[in-house]
């Protein structure tokens, strides 16, 4: 029996129905907010897909364009967890150089973690005979570990290039490339 249909005086019985009216009202709702918790869950999986294609352009030492294997127009990606030097700076061009010679032309695996500011795709890229060309980028001394500290994903590779004194280790005063660009804006 609805709500509106119970008089004023069925006591104990209009209770209980108001009880089950009002946990039946409420059913919707949390359904609701299951889905909606369902499909965030949902929109983090999506966003961490494994795509496949063919590198037809590098940007710089940490952005290239991939043409997608199933077709389509190429799409900028940005390399996850690292940040190389600026092509106007010191070690920039080496960056470049050095991911070209690793990538250009060749089947990458990209491990997607969304999108930048300038909607570039992030992903984790990895070739045939390099699993992960971050950490190796990282490793030689042509970029930075992007996160700083112990839990940064590439810290160990960054900390064995300083040592080693690769890449833009090879000279003291290697400027992060982040403080460049706060110093002296982007070379575009």
């Amino acid at each position: 029996m609805p709500p509106s249909t119970i008089s004023p005086d069925s006591g104990p019985r209009r209770r209980v129905l108001l009880r089950l009216h009002t946990a039946a009202g409420l059913l919707p709702l949390l359904l609701l907010l299951l889905a909606l918790s369902f499909g965030a869950a949902g929109d983090a999986a999506a966003a961490q897909r494994v795509l496949r294609g063919t590198v037809s352009h590098v940007t710089d030492g940490d952005s290239i364009w991939v043409r997608p294997a199933r077709g389509g127009a190429a799409r900028p990606v940005r390399l996850l967890g690292i940040d190389a030097p600026e092509l106007c700076q010191r070690g920039g061009a080496a960056a470049r150089e050095a991911l070209a010679r690793g990538v250009l032309g060749r089947p990458v695996l990209l491990h997607t973690r969304g999108r930048d500011a300038y909607q570039r795709v992030l992903a984790q890229v990895g070739t045939e005979g390099q699993p992960d060309v971050g950490a190796w980028l990282v490793a030689h001394g042509h970029a930075w570990a992007a996160a700083r500290g112990p839990a940064s994903r590439y810290a160990a590779q960054e900390r064995q290039a300083r040592a080693a004194r690769r890449g833009v280790w090879a000279r003291p005063g290697a400027i992060e490339p982040r403080a460049f660009r706060a110093r002296y804006g982007s070379c575009r």
